[in-house]
């Protein structure tokens, strides 16, 4: 006969192994809790649905307060899941589910479903049901882990991510209305932002800002703070002098230097919820897009007229140009160096735990240039909060650096999302592509976005660029992106990301790969902009990048073709449209996602 206290020994015995008996920061309990907060929210939980919840084993930590561990056990494998997980008295993973349901009110939770009497047999599942979500997810475990790995695994997992990044931007939004009360510029508000974290860096500042005797005292501390990172940083005396004047506002500021309360309120919420981000979350570009979310909610919503490349666009980037710890990357429009900290990220992962290689990366191998003053100062400080050593984000004109960045830093991938062209524009789009190619070093790979008429316009100054581009460099693919993927900057620009090897003419017959890439799985929400509401993105661009790097041709997605400058360089010009494969599933698919629209932007 099953016999369940089978399970629950070979439960406990994993337990013992992780050391969950010996960490002192753990509690862990059997079928009851001695946590008001976790016996109240199992009340009524139980599996028949009539009385409190009792789960085999709740595992909570002093460290981790809002984190924890749920396990449900069966003896028999076959009572292991059911196909409507709604069985929750017979079945492990059902049961779990069940308590986390209610469990994720007030916390995040790690169900965990096991069956088996003996190890041979012993199956275990895991899920996530993050607080206040609407359902769990499954993580890929099979054998029970210890606590500190779970919380790791957790706190990097793209489920908490997505999680974190929802409350940064809900944050922004608050924050951005406070601001707007307080009247501090739209302009000042960005940097207003990026300074408290540089200063937060100095461990001086940290300690002592809520002692500072007035606001004006505290204003002048956290400048010079910012000033005193800055040097530490490495950076020229004259870089230095420009970004203490774009951060002087601080020491000028009414609200700031006459409202203390306010002022370390503020500090205080940055440090909670935007640096706490960062460091949960290392190497995202949270600055830049906790910036253009705040701009979108400002009076002004050109701000300093950032257009922001979506962080899963900069990472897509890094995986096409196949970037490594050898890498040296080059984005000569920087913005708020999103790019660039994406490209340090796939850098640092390559390099493992060899510490002398990732200073030489962050110290040589990142290189930016920026024209704008107020973004670049941006830039520097979020280059410096990711932990850069030597921060190689230049002020100037790119086209006057170009042989310096050459000669002096050879490098050998380019990342840019160039200006958009306006009426008053003296350069056009490939022009920045073409300034960034002539800095890489022969057979160097670039990666841009671009305007879709760089790739379809026939125009005389479009023709003479592309023709420019194909005497010198390979264009090796095109890939049409999707139409709204500047929603969250307010650019209604449709765009394409084109690949190109530096230095190597675009051999003659040679065919170019042409991607439609028009469905990332990004939907537009009311507030927090273009989002990965089904977690669909990982497969989608694993799909992509597999077409690419394969060259695969596949019907409706890629088609090769030879082009010349006075051809359209897009999929769609190539494609055959074949509607034999549209079913009833395609149109509900659609239909879903409209409905999924319609609910998420109407009603808040």
């Amino acid at each position: 006969m099953p016999n369940e206290r089978k399970t629950e020994n070979l439960v406990r015995k994993r337990l013992v192994s992780q050391g969950y008996h010996k960490d002192e920061q753990l509690v862990i309990e059997e079928q009851k809790s001695d946590s008001p907060r976790i016996d109240k929210l199992l009340k009524n939980a139980s599996k028949k649905g009539n009385k409190d919840g009792h789960p085999e084993f709740i595992i909570t930590s002093k460290a981790a307060p809002d984190f924890l561990i749920v396990i449900e056990c069966k003896a028999d494998t076959t009572n292991h899941i059911s196909k409507t997980l709604t069985k929750y008295a017979e079945y492990a993973v059902d049961g779990v589910l069940l308590y986390a349901s209610f469990l994720s009110k007030e916390f995040d939770v790690l169900a965990i479903a096991v069956s088996g009497e003996t190890e041979a047999t012993l199956r275990i599942s895991h899920y996530v049901h993050l607080r206040g979500a609407v359902q769990a997810v499954e993580l890929p475990a099979t054998d029970i882990l210890s606590f500190g790995t779970y919380y790791d695994k957790f706190l990097h997992s793209d489920i908490k991510f997505r999680q974190d990044y929802d409350a940064l931007l809900d944050y922004s939004r608050a924050l951005n209305e406070e601001l707007q009360a307080k009247r501090i510029k739209e302009a000042h508000r960005g940097l207003l932002i990026c300074g408290i974290l540089v200063a937060l860096e100095n461990a001086a500042f940290r300690k002592s800002f809520r002692f500072q005797r007035t606001a004006k005292h505290l204003a002048n501390n956290l400048v010079e703070s910012i000033v005193n990172e800055f040097k530490s940083a490495d950076l020229p005396a004259d870089r230095i002098t420009s970004l203490e004047a774009a951060f002087a506002f601080i020491k000028q500021n009414t609200t700031l230097t006459k409202d203390k309360p306010f002022f370390v309120g503020l500090i205080e919420q940055i440090d909670s919820h935007v640096n706490t981000f960062i460091r949960t979350h290392k190497y995202h570009d949270a600055l830049g897009q906790f910036y253009v979310h705040f701009l979108r909610y400002a009076n002004n919503d050109k701000g300093l007229g950032i257009v922001l490349t979506p962080p899963h666009i900069g990472e897509l980037f890094a995986d096409l140009a196949e970037v490594n710890k050898q890498s040296v990357v080059y984005d000569n429009c920087c913005g708020t160096a999103g790019l660039l900290i994406g490209a340090m990220k796939r850098m640092l992962d390559d390099v493992g735990l060899d510490a002398d290689t990732e200073m030489a990366i962050k110290k040589r191998q990142l290189i930016g240039v920026e024209f704008q003053d107020d973004i670049y100062a941006l830039a520097v400080s979020n280059m410096v909060v990711h932990g850069d050593g030597k921060t190689n984000v230049l002020p100037g004109d790119c086209f006057e650096l170009s042989p310096t960045i050459s000669v002096k830093y050879k490098p050998n991938v380019g990342l840019l999302n160039p200006p958009y062209k306006t009426k008053g524009s003296t350069f056009e789009e490939l022009d920045f592509v073409l300034n960034n190619l002539e800095a890489l070093q022969a057979s160097g790979k670039c990666i841009a976005i671009l305007p879709f008429s760089c790739a379809i316009g026939n125009d005389a100054k479009t023709l003479e660029r592309k023709h420019a581009l194909l005497e010198k460099h390979t264009l090796e693919a095109v890939m049409s992106m999707p139409v709204d993927l500047f929603h969250d900057s307010d650019v209604g620009v449709v765009t394409c990301v084109m690949v190109i090897t530096a230095h190597r003419p675009h051999p003659s017959g040679k065919k170019t790969w042409f991607g439609y890439w028009r469905d990332d799985g990004f939907i537009k929400t009311k507030h927090r902009g273009r989002i990965d509401l089904n977690g669909t993105w990982k497969n989608i661009e694993t799909k992509w990048l597999s077409a690419y790097r394969s060259r695969e041709i596949i019907r409706g997605m890629s088609v090769m073709a030879e082009v010349g400058a006075g051809d359209e360089w897009c999929a769609e010009a190539y494609m055959e449209t074949d509607y034999s494969d549209l079913s009833h599933g395609d149109f509900e698919r659609e239909l879903k996602k409209y409905v999924a629209f319609r609910i998420l932007n109407e009603g808040q």
